[in-house]
């Protein structure tokens, strides 16, 4: 079945984006955002933006290495013809 990498990139993406979220703190989007100068105090919907960018880059950060752990995988479980 194609599109099972995508599924999975983005089920992790979306956890990630919401623990992030819960818990700021999770690095390595917290040291990029701070790098990035992101000032704290400005908020958007009620969260703070360099809480915002720190999930997203969280969420891209952790998906791409999950997503790259499952295509190994399962290209390694995959019989050879």
């Amino acid at each position: 079945m194609k599109g099972e990498g995508a599924l999975v990139f983005i089920i992790a993406f979306i956890i990630f984006l919401v623990v992030t979220l819960a818990y700021n703190g999770l690095p390595p989007g917290n040291a990029i955002s701070d790098a990035m100068g992101i000032d704290p105090t400005i908020q958007w919907s009620g969260y703070s933006v360099k809480t915002l960018v720190s999930a997203i880059f969280n969420g891209v950060i952790y998906g791409v290495i999950i997503w790259l752990i499952f295509t190994f995988a399962r290209r390694k479980k995959k019989p050879k013809k």
